[in-house]
């Protein structure tokens, strides 16, 4: 505030009012389109799916699913493992998935499975390789140059396998 002795002052100048222009009238909104419910997709086509994004046969990935958690999205190892593929978080948050999302838990288990397929490929046991890391971890596959002599992972391996051989058929 700027402070002027009265002394100083002449005179005050009569300002011209200007009214303030009037409030802009706010436009009615249109009616929100109906949204279309989405449709749902079980948790069986999002393996389906999955699975032809990545260049997988689908039984392959519908027998590691199946495996894994019986399809159960909610599933939770003790280990810590979450969802359909039961993704460990730290896996997960390296394929930025959300495990407790169904879509981006299988999508993600999926281009996991692709991958290890591929750092596998030059084995002649690329399959059994790639199911022990899914598994076990690739560290446990690559430092025992194959599948480790886990009782839980070779078990898993010959599940897998089992299952895709019957779905198959």
């Amino acid at each position: 505030m700027i402070q002027v002795p009265q002394s100083q002052i002449a005179a005050f100048e009569q300002e011209e009012y200007l009214p303030q222009p009037p409030a802009p009238v706010a436009a009615t909104p249109e009616p929100l389109a109906e949204k279309k419910p989405q449709p749902v997709i079980s948790t069986k086509e999002l393996v389906e799916l999955a699975a032809l994004n990545n260049g997988l046969p689908p039984a392959f990935v519908h027998s590691v699913a199946k495996v894994e958690s019986a399809y159960k999205a909610d599933a939770v190892s003790p280990a810590g493992a979450i969802g359909v593929m039961q993704l460990m978080p730290a896996t997960a948050a390296a394929l930025s998935a959300d495990p407790h999302d169904p879509a981006q838990n299988v999508e993600a288990g999926a281009r996991l499975l692709r991958d290890l397929l591929i750092k596998y490929q030059n084995y002649p046991d690329q399959v059994r390789r790639a199911l022990a890391a899914y598994n076990a971890g690739s560290g446990a596959v690559d430092r025992f140059n194959g599948v480790p002599p886990y009782r839980e992972t070779q078990m898993y391996v010959e599940k897998v396998l089992q299952n895709y051989y019957d779905m198959s058929k």
